[in-house]
C-alpha cells in the first residue's frame, strides 16, 4: 500500500465546489459556513442560479473531510444532487464567509416545496418569553413558506412577496448572523416589521379584530357553525366545526359538493387516533414535513360528522402546518370542555371544480356567498398550490394528489440533457411538466380544465415555472384528444414544434420515468376514459414499447357509451350496455332494471347515437357495482367504483368465469355470472370480493400472454384505476409470483395528475432521438 507523503497530507490547497439540489432558504449556507470556520478553513459560499457555490483554502485532508461532513450531516430539508469539485488557484482570504448571491444565465437550482412548522418554532410561539409569542408567521430556515411566494431564483427577499416587509432591527440581526437559526431566512419576521392577520365580514367587508384578538373571534364563530374562509400557505381554507353536522351540510350546499368527502385537520396524533386507524407508515405521512392529507380507515364512532365523508370508510385527516393553524386550534381548545376535541374540515376554498382562492380581493369576489367570515393577512401568495393527497396501498404510498409539500421538488430523469420540454397534461386533475438538466418539474395539482378560471391557472403556471426555472422549452407536449384545452392551448404555441402523446402512452412513460426505466416494458393501463389513436375512447389497455415506440397487444372488448358523458354520472347506463352485451335481448331480471328506459337505451345503441366505443375499466368498474347492487348515480368521480371497492370485505374468494383471449380481452363471461349470482341475491360484498379477484387473475393471465409474445419480463401499472387498493396488491403479487419486474407510481399519481411527466419523458426522449412522432403500431384494428 502506498501511503500519502507528509507534503501531501499538509499541503494547502483551494477548491471550488458547486453543490446542486435543494440547498436554498432550507439553512445551507450557515451549515457550510459553521463547518468551514470549525475546521479552519477560508474561502466563501454564495447562492448562484445554477446552485451553491464554495470556495475553500486549507489543508487537502481538510477540504476532504468537510466535503464527507457536508454530504453527511447537511441540515435535514436540504438534498444534495450533484456536487463537483475543480481545483483553482489560492487566494488571500483571511477568513471564510457569506457572500451575496450571484445570479447566472444558467438555472440549476432546485427550490425548497413549503414546509410546515418545525418544532422550534412551535415552541417558540407558545412561551410567553419570547418575543414572536402568538406570532402567526413565525419561521425559520428549516420551516416555513417557500415555492408559494418566490418570484423568482435565487431564494432572496427581493425576490419573494416578503419584498414588502423590511426587517426590524431584531429580525435583521437574525438574518445576518450565520450561527442563527433563522440566517437568510427569507420570510424572516416578527409582530413589529412582518405581515399580520385579520377577521372581517363578508359583503361589506368589516374589519372586526386583528392579531389574536381575531383569532379568538374566529374560534367563537367556528364553535357556534359559521363558515370561515381562512387564507393560508397555497391558498384559502373553508373552515368548519367537523363535530357539527348542521354546520357541515350548510357548507356543502354553499360550495355545491354534495357528497365528495371533506378533509378534516386534527390538533395532534393523539386526536388522530381517535377517528382512525394509524399504522407507523401512515403516521410517518401525516406528521412529515410536507404534511399531506393522508386517506385513512375510520373507527367506529368516530366524533366527526356523518356528512364529512358519507358513505365512504375512509377519511382525509392532516394535522396543522402553519403558526396560524396551532394557533386556532390553541384557541379552540380553551373554549372546549375537557371531553371535546377540536376538528376542523378544513378544504380548499372555491367553489366545485374551480381553482383555490389566493387573494384577499379574490376571496372577497368569490367567497360572498359561501363564508360568512373571511381571516385574511397580507402576506402575498404567488402561486396557488393544493393540498397534497395520499394513501397507504398493498404497502407502498400512493398519491392521489401532488401539491403542496411536495411541489417543485423535481423527478429525477435517467439523462443529463440540459435540453428543455413542457409537457402540458390533460383535461381533468390537469398538471403541466417542465423538464431541465435532466430533472422534470411536476407543477402542483391545477385541476379540471372545464371552466376559464382554471384556465387562467393553467397558463398561470406555466408562465411562473417557465420564470422560476429560467428556460424556453425546445418542444410542447400535448394529449391526443383534440377538445382538451390544454391540447387547443399547445396548438396555440408557436415558439417550439408540438408533439401529441396517446394518453395511456403517457400514463406508462410516467411510471418508467419514476423509476429511470429505459427499457421496454409490458404496460397494464386502466383507467377511465383517454382518446386513442383510432378515435374511440381507450382504458383498458396491453400495450408494449419504451418512450419512442408503442404497441397495442390488447384491450377490453369496447361497446358503446349510451349517453356518453351522462353514462359517467349515471353508471346505471354502463351497466344497460354490459348486459345487453352480454345477454342480447332477454335480460335478467336485476333489481336496479325495473324503474329504467330500457328502450331508449336500446334505441340509442342501435342508431349508435351518442354512444361511442369504450374499452375502458373504469366504465367495466362501473357496470360491475351497479349489477351488484352499487350505486346508479354518482356525485364524484368514481364514487361507485370506489364504494364499490369499499363493500369488499375479504380477498379469499373464488373467481367468477373468465376468458383471457388477445387481442380483444372479452367481458361477458364476467358480465353474466356477476348478473346470474345478483339475480340469486348474492350480498354485494361478496361479488364485489369476487369481482375484483376475477380481473386481478385476468389480468395475470392476459399479461402472461403479451409476456410471452414479447419476451419483456418488466410490467408497468398505471392509469386511476390503481388507486384501487384491492386491485393494486392482487395483481401486483400475482405478477411477481411469475418473476416480473413491476413498476408501480411511487413519486406522482397513477390518475390523469401524473400524465403530464410522461408526456415529458416521451417528448425529451424524442428530441434526444431527433424523431417527430412516436411510432405507433395497433396489433388490436391494425397498424396506426
Amino acid at each position: 500500500m502506498v501511503r500519502d507523503r507528509p507534503a501531501e497530507r499538509t499541503s494547502i490547497i483551494r477548491q471550488r465546489i458547486l453543490v446542486n439540489g435543494i440547498v436554498q432558504g432550507v439553512g445551507f449556507r450557515p451549515f457550510v459556513f459553521n463547518l468551514a470556520r470549525q475546521l479552519q478553513l477560508s474561502g466563501f459560499v454564495t447562492n448562484t442560479s445554477e446552485g451553491v457555490v464554495i470556495e475553500l483554502q486549507g489543508q487537502r485532508t481538510l477540504i476532504d473531510e468537510f466535503v464527507q461532513r457536508l454530504q453527511k450531516d447537511k441540515p435535514p430539508l436540504s438534498e444534495i444532487v450533484s456536487l463537483q469539485r475543480t481545483d483553482i488557484p489560492l487566494q488571500d482570504d483571511g477568513n471564510f464567509r457569506i457572500i451575496a448571491s450571484v445570479d447566472s444565465a444558467d438555472n440549476q437550482t432546485l427550490i425548497s416545496p413549503d414546509i410546515a412548522i418545525c418544532d422550534d418554532c412551535l415552541r417558540e410561539m407558545r412561551d410567553p418569553s419570547d418575543r414572536r409569542y402568538r406570532y402567526p408567521f413565525i419561521n425559520c430556515t428549516n420551516c416555513g413558506p417557500r415555492f408559494t411566494i418566490i418570484k423568482r431564483i435565487p431564494y432572496d427577499r427581493p425576490n419573494t412577496s416578503m419584498a414588502e416587509f423590511a426587517m426590524c432591527e431584531a429580525c435583521q440581526a437574525e438574518y445576518e448572523d450565520p450561527t442563527n437559526r433563522r440566517f437568510h431566512a427569507q420570510p424572516n419576521a416578527c409582530a413589529r416589521c412582518g405581515p399580520h392577520v385579520w377577521l372581517e365580514t363578508v359583503g361589506d367587508n368589516k374589519e372586526l379584530a386583528r392579531e389574536q384578538a381575531a383569532i379568538e373571534l374566529l374560534a367563537r364563530y367556528l364553535l357556534d357553525g359559521k363558515i370561515v374562509a381562512i387564507k393560508g400557505l397555497g391558498g384559502f381554507h373553508l373552515a368548519v366545526d367537523a363535530t357539527n353536522e348542521q354546520a357541515v351540510q350548510r357548507l356543502r350546499r354553499r360550495k355545491n359538493r354534495e357528497q365528495k368527502p371533506l378533509a378534516v385537520m386534527a390538533p395532534d396524533l393523539a386526536v388522530v387516533k381517535k377517528l382512525v386507524f394509524l399504522d407507523a407508515a401512515e403516521q410517518e405521512l401525516l406528521t412529515a414535513p410536507q404534511r399531506p392529507i393522508v386517506l385513512l380507515k375510520k373507527k367506529p364512532h368516530l366524533p366527526v360528522a356523518e356528512a364529512v365523508a358519507p358513505a365512504n370508510q375512509r377519511l382525509g385527516v392532516m394535522l396543522p402546518y402553519t403558526p396560524l393553524h396551532y394557533l386556532i386550534f390553541d384557541e379552540l381548545q380553551s373554549r372546549l370542555p375537557e371531553n371535546k376535541v377540536p376538528l376542523l374540515v378544513m378544504t380548499s376554498a372555491n367553489r366545485s371544480e374551480e381553482p383555490i382562492v389566493i387573494d384577499n380581493e379574490e376571496a372577497r369576489k368569490r367567497l360572498f356567498d359561501i363564508a360568512d367570515y373571511l381571516l385574511l393577512h397580507n402576506r402575498a401568495i404567488l402561486i396557488r398550490a393544493d393540498d397534497s393527497v395520499v394513501a397507504r396501498f398493498a404497502g407502498q404510498t400512493v398519491f392521489i394528489r401532488r401539491s403542496r409539500g411536495y411541489v417543485p421538488r423535481p423527478v429525477f430523469l435517467n439523462t443529463q440533457s440540459k435540453a428543455s420540454v413542457l409537457a402540458v397534461g390533460g383535461e381533468l386533475k390537469n398538471t403541466v411538466c417542465f423538464s431541465k438538466g435532466g430533472r422534470a418539474f411536476l407543477s402542483q395539482h391545477i385541476g379540471d380544465l372545464e371552466n376559464l378560471l382554471a384556465n387562467q391557472f393553467f397558463e398561470e403556471t406555466i408562465e411562473h415555472f417557465a420564470d422560476i426555472l429560467q428556460t424556453t422549452p425546445q418542444r410542447i407536449v400535448c394529449d391526443l384528444h383534440p377538445a382538451y384545452f390544454s391540447t387547443q392551448w399547445a396548438e396555440s404555441q408557436n415558439y417550439a414544434p408540438l408533439v401529441k402523446v396517446q394518453h395511456h402512452h403517457a400514463h406508462m412513460a410516467a411510471c418508467m420515468a419514476e423509476w429511470q426505466w429505459d427499457e421496454p416494458a409490458i404496460g397494464v393501463i386502466l383507467d377511465g376514459t383517454g382518446y386513442g389513436y383510432d378515435g374511440t375512447i381507450w382504458g383498458g389497455e396491453i400495450l408494449a414499447g419504451d418512450f419512442t415506440t408503442l404497441e397495442r397487444l390488447a384491450c377490453f372488448k369496447p361497446l358503446p357509451i349510451p349517453g356518453g358523458e351522462a353514462a359517467i354520472k349515471e353508471p346505471w347506463r354502463m351497466a344497460v350496455s354490459y348486459l345487453l352485451a352480454a345477454f342480447g335481448e332477454a335480460l335478467p331480471e336485476l333489481p336496479f332494471l325495473k324503474d329504467k328506459p330500457i328502450a331508449l337505451i336500446r334505441q340509442l345503441l342501435e342508431k349508435k347515437l351518442n354512444s361511442p366505443l369504450t374499452s375502458s375499466c373504469g366504465r367495466l368498474f362501473d357496470a360491475a357495482a351497479v349489477i351488484s347492487g352499487g350505486r346508479q348515480h354518482i356525485y364524484y368521480e368514481a364514487q361507485a367504483t370506489i364504494e364499490f371497492t369499499q363493500a369488499v370485505r375479504t380477498i379469499d374468494v373464488a373467481p367468477l368465469q373468465f376468458e383471457a383471449d388477445l387481442p380483444y380481452i372479452p367481458f361477458e363471461p364476467i358480465i353474466r355470472n356477476l348478473a346470474e349470482l345478483a339475480v340469486e341475491g348474492t350480498p354485494i360484498a361478496l361479488l364485489a370480493a369476487r369481482f375484483h379477484v376475477t380481473l386481478a387473475r385476468l389480468l395475470e393471465a392476459v399479461t402472461l400472454k403479451a409476456v410471452q409474445k414479447t419476451g419483456l419480463k418488466t410490467v408497468v401499472l398505471s392509469g386511476g384505476v390503481f388507486q384501487n387498493e384491492i386491485l393494486l396488491k392482487l395483481l401486483n403479487a400475482f405478477l411477481q409470483k411469475h418473476n416480473l419486474k413491476v413498476l408501480t407510481h411511487r413519486q406522482t399519481p397513477p390518475n390523469d395528475g401524473g400524465i403530464s411527466l410522461g408526456q415529458c419523458a416521451i417528448g425529451l426522449k424524442l428530441l434526444l432521438a431527433g424523431k417527430e412522432e412516436v411510432s405507433f403500431l395497433d396489433r388490436v384494428s391494425g397498424e396506426v
